[in-house]
């Protein structure tokens, strides 16, 4: 009886063991089955097997794991890897921009390059059909394919045009970055090797595809990249998704990932008028007269050659603003933030990271060494814009800087002669919009018809650019100078042959010789005969004297007004 109930008790036991066990199997199994429907990798691009729904597949191999993995025969390479390692040596990712210093690629992102780099058979695997030579016979692939086919998932073995792997990403390299993330805060699903170096594996789970293109989080918004990019700074919502400009590999643009050749086709492949809300650039950019816009982008350019949109603008920081230019009503409203936080030249010749002030930014190609030909030839020579338009200049147009002459008569209403200026309100689209220095179909990328030829009939339309801010009946009606009307209407000689309309820099010229913008053009003003003298003279309160040769009158000299 004692032995009855033994056998009982121990029956019983058993039972509820088994009962656990097969609930414990049952929940496994349950918790696998969902996770299957995100992390299995059966019919994902992967997926090599026969059975497989994938475009690229085994012609008979049944088998989904054995195209990486062996449980037998491995390679001494985790995580028991059934590949031989690409011996290639690789073109590695190199920009101006970049602090990292990549290597050629090391861990996980070698063994992805296995198959992605083009050069190994996507069946030749190291446990399958040896021979007597101890030679692996690769596993044949439906429709006579061997390597990766030529499209995306082949990234081949210039890296160039990809996103940089093999690099230790660390908080120093984030500091000294400013634009990437310190790492220590980085998602859970982004990972970095043990040696603490961005692979591809830190953006990639090759097992895992719910995400699309194997990513291990969304990045429909662009989750993924801001992650580790905090560029993103922007109220445009054009300009706020990174995937809409950029592509991570193979991009045509090389560097900088874009997905045109260069910056500015990326631009105009929204801003061409065919988006609604983008603003068509393209159109200003083909006139007669526009920014050289060929270059492949260089934020830091220093000549037009070099040129492109995002050497003015940086789309990462634009933010909506006005960038209207002055119509007469006073000096232009507007903001930087049309230009995003971009880098510059500031007024004693420095570089900057940021700009504060448009001319900064124009400043970059326009002053110093990388000032470009002059359309009138003048007795003064220099197109540096940032000695032109120094607080310091002898005379110019108070572009950054307030004006300093006590009197502009002409001025009109909103104007005066303390305003400040931005050199868009006389460069930029003939058009009026879109607002920016883009381009005209005006020589010299004016906004507006400035004639600088001799002999031409005067007309509000001729000088439509000097009469948005100078009163035409004030210049006519000779209030500041009393030569006006003689010159211009009468004599037929443009504005421009005895005005420079930039300036003259203190270290070429003097205020008794140069006040009120002249510089004689010299295709238009010759030497006096009599004296050899090309010189204006300031006699101080709108007087003054000339020694010249013009139109073949000798001023030897001609003062104003006359007398004495």
């Amino acid at each position: 009886m004692n032995a009855t109930r033994g056998s009982t008790r121990m029956t019983a036991r058993m039972t509820a063991r088994m009962t656990a066990r097969t609930a414990l199997l049952g929940a496994v199994l349950a918790a696998a089955a969902v996770r299957a429907q995100t992390v299995s990798m059966v019919s994902s691009p992967h997926d090599l097997s026969a059975g497989s729904a994938a475009n690229i597949r085994a012609a008979s191999e049944d088998q989904v794991c054995i195209f990486c993995h062996t449980t037998h025969n491995a390679s001494p390479i985790a995580p028991l890897w059934n590949r031989a390692v690409s011996p290639q040596a690789y073109a590695v990712y190199t920009s101006r921009s970049l602090d990292a210093r990549p290597g050629q690629p090391t861990g996980d992102s070698k063994l992805c390059l296995s198959c992605h780099d083009g050069t190994i058979a996507l069946g030749s695997v190291l446990n399958r059909g040896l021979t007597l030579g101890d030679v692996a016979t690769p596993i044949q692939m439906s429709g006579g394919v061997t390597t990766m086919p030529h499209g995306p998932g082949n990234i081949g073995t210039d890296l160039r045009d990809d996103h940089p792997i093999s690099f230790r990403y660390d908080s120093a390299l984030a500091g000294k970055d400013g634009r990437l993330r310190d790492p220590a805060g980085l998602p859970h699903q982004i990972k970095l090797d043990p040696n603490r170096e961005l692979q591809c594996t830190t953006c990639h789970d090759a097992h895992n595809n719910a995400f699309g293109k194997f990513l291990v989080m969304r990045n429909t918004n662009s989750e993924l990249c801001v992650s580790c990019h905090a560029i993103a700074d922007t109220d445009i919502q054009g300009h706020a998704r990174c995937i809409d400009c950029h592509q991570s590999h193979t991009a045509p643009s090389g560097p900088h990932l874009l997905k045109q050749r260069t910056a500015t086709r990326t631009c105009t492949s929204c801003h061409d008028g065919s988006h609604p809300g983008a603003v068509d650039i393209a159109s200003d950019i083909t006139k007669i007269s526009a920014h050289d816009t060929s270059g492949v982008g260089n934020p830091d350019a220093a000549l037009q050659s070099q040129s492109s949109c995002t050497s003015c603008h940086d789309p990462h920081t634009m933010r909506r603003g006005t960038g209207a230019r002055s119509t007469g009503t006073g000096p232009r409203t507007g903001s930087l933030g049309r230009l995003g936080q971009i880098s510059g030249v500031n007024a004693s010749g420095s570089p900057v990271r940021v700009a504060t002030a448009e001319q900064e930014v124009c400043f970059k190609c326009h002053a110093d060494g990388n000032t470009v030909p002059p359309i009138v030839p003048r007795k003064i020579s220099n197109n540096n814009t940032r000695l032109q338009f120094s607080p310091g200049a002898v005379s110019m147009h108070p572009v950054g800087t307030p004006g300093r002459a006590s009197q502009v008569p002409s001025l009109r209403p909103g104007w005066s002669a303390s305003s400040t200026m931005r050199c868009g309100d006389c460069h930029g689209s003939d058009a009026g919009a879109p607002a920016g220095i883009h381009g005209s179909n005006n020589p010299g990328l004016l906004v507006a018809a400035y004639e600088t030829r001799d002999f031409t009939g005067e007309s509000a339309a001729t000088y439509a650019l000097c009469y948005q801010c100078h009163d035409r009946a004030s210049i006519l009606d000779n209030r500041s100078f009393p030569g006006h009307k003689l010159h211009i209407v009468d004599k037929q000689t443009p504005c421009a042959a005895c005005h420079d309309a930039h300036g003259i820099p203190s270290g070429q010229g003097r205020l008794a010789n140069n006040s009120h913008l002249i510089n004689f053009a010299t295709a238009i003003v010759f030497p006096d005969r009599a004296t050899g003298k090309l010189e204006y003279r300031d006699t101080g309160g709108f007087t003054g004297e000339c020694f010249l040769s013009c139109h073949g009158v000798d001023h030897s000299p001609k003062r104003y007004p006359v007398g004495p």
